[in-house]
């Protein structure tokens, strides 16, 4: 698989077309400090910090037994008017929050735009979500908002999360991703004020930006900084800026009404200029996969990401991917390494040939490829946390008839697609389970090496190869640091 991308000749004309560059992880959030600011921030460690600490914590305290009393014996999804006593609550909480802001650091709120009243907008579509204190805008209108179902267990504040009725959504299943779109909808029907990630008819995009010099203690992602040290980073500066900025109703075109996803991509867009910022195709799935915990870890320029997108875009990812990943394994073991044209590579995929597919078959070739690549690299998508078994997959496919067993070049081009990389040293990898000096190794020897050797990429791979090694200077033994619920990395194992 080839790591680097600019250009590729397509079929039918010698047409070229630009691809996407290497992109930068996603994934990933790196922080470095000058040695002023390691000064700063431990000055402000023994001094302002637990001052606030004890401020944030004593106003979480406060507020919690307000949302307590007024959600007893309410709804958590019925629409009604807010009655005299609980339009009170909602004042005496966002002063709590706003209080609990301010020691936090965010001293002032800049407000740039107008926002529309539900009425006439009422969904607000906030993005982006980098951050735990996305929470800020949420706590000044006390609007209802969609999140993780977990949310509402985590002491104190989950019961102020459910004081303000979320849509609470399971991001790993599907069917709850359907309910969560009918109940917005239900509840923008009857205009209730809204804030959420996705984008409906006659919504208002709602943009936060955090301005300060040292913005990355704000930012949160799947691989860097934990909650915790978030929350230490950024009260241990003098003054964090928060600016959010109301964009005009966005009301979709005929077009768009027939097609939602061209609606949400043009809203996502217009935020994304609006920002300054790059817009990504990237899922929740291409997370499950960059941070899953697997006996051989993803190196932090992984293709992987990008062919997980494709997937998704011709329609192979799908709920019976075993039956699927099965049936391309067979076929690619008894074609033994034949190279295919792109429009071969579509008939063994059942698909017509398009733009997709070509960017699909790019990623491993630009005039020929081996399918047994697609089927390694297939099967790492899919089941990202066993690795091992991907690995016993491409054995059964690169293996000789006699005995299963593989040479170093192709023990080469199985892990070099296994972790979507265009380049790749295994000579010492190679040579150390090969004591025998036979010139193969097979899977059984593979297996009990890495039984032995549980961080053998550190050992073997990741020192000889460029672009391995997480940015990040902790990683778990796969090189990633998982941060799934419990219920959700069980669903991946």
């Amino acid at each position: 698989m080839r790591l680097r991308l600019m250009e590729s000749t397509l079929a039918g004309g010698g047409e070229k077309r630009e691809l996407p560059p290497p992109f930068r992880n996603p994934f990933v959030h790196d922080l470095r400090f000058t040695t002023a600011q390691k000064l700063q921030i431990g000055f402000m460690t023994v001094t302002l910090f637990p001052i606030r600490l004890f401020i944030a914590a004593f106003m979480m305290l406060l507020a919690w037994p307000f949302a307590f009393i007024a959600s007893v014996g309410r709804s958590e999804t019925a629409v009604e008017p807010q009655c005299l006593w609980r339009k009170l609550v909602d004042v005496v909480l966002r002063t709590i929050m706003r209080v609990m802001w301010f020691a936090g650091g965010f001293h002032w709120i800049s407000i740039k735009g107008r926002q529309a009243p539900p009425a006439e907008a009422p969904i607000l579509t906030l993005g982006p979500h980098s951050s735990y204190f996305d929470a800020i805008p949420v706590t000044m209108t006390m609007a209802s908002i969609v999140m993780k179902a977990e949310s509402k267990d985590i002491p104190v504040w989950g019961t102020l999360i459910r004081y303000i009725r979320p849509v609470f959504v399971s991001r790993s299943d599907q069917d709850s991703r359907r309910k969560t779109v009918e109940e917005i909808k239900r509840r923008a029907r009857e205009t209730l004020p809204f804030r959420e990630t996705k984008t409906t008819p006659q919504n208002i995009p709602e943009l936060i930006r955090f301005r300060n010099k040292t913005d990355d203690t704000i930012t949160w992602t799947w691989q860097g900084p934990g909650a915790f040290k978030i929350l230490w980073l950024t009260l241990c500066q003098l003054h964090n800026e928060f600016e959010i900025e109301y964009l005009p109703i966005y009301s979709p075109s005929e077009e768009e009404k027939k097609n939602p996803a061209l609606f949400a991509h043009n809203v996502r867009r217009l935020m994304a200029k609006a920002l300054q910022v790059p817009v990504t195709d990237y899922s929740f799935e291409d997370c499950q996969l960059a941070t899953a915990q697997g006996q051989v870890r993803l190196p932090v320029d992984t293709c992987l990401l990008e062919f997980s997108k494709l997937l998704r875009s011709l329609g192979l990812k799908r709920v019976n991917w075993e039956k699927l990943l099965q049936d391309y394994g067979k076929r690619a073991r008894s074609l033994q390494g034949q190279r295919l044209s792109l429009e071969d590579f579509g008939r063994f995929l059942e698909l017509p040939v398009s733009l997709e597919l070509r960017h699909m078959f790019a990623l491993f070739d630009e005039h020929s490829m081996d399918v047994r690549e697609f089927v390694i690299a297939f099967s790492v998508v899919c089941r990202p946390a066993k690795t091992l078994d991907t690995i016993r997959l491409a054995f059964q496919m690169f293996g000789a008839e006699q005995d299963g067993a593989i040479t170093e070049s192709e023990l080469m081009c199985i892990l070099r697609t296994a972790l979507g990389l265009g380049e790749l040293k295994v000579s010492r990898l190679f040579r150390a389970i090969d004591e025998e000096d036979s010139g193969k190794i097979s899977f059984e020897s593979f297996r009990e090496f890495v039984d032995q050797h549980p961080d053998f990429g550190e050992q073997y791979l990741y020192s000889d190869s460029a672009g391995f090694g997480s940015s990040s200077p902790s990683h778990a033994t796969n090189g990633f640091c998982a941060d799934f619920s419990p219920c959700e990395q069980k669903k991946l194992d």
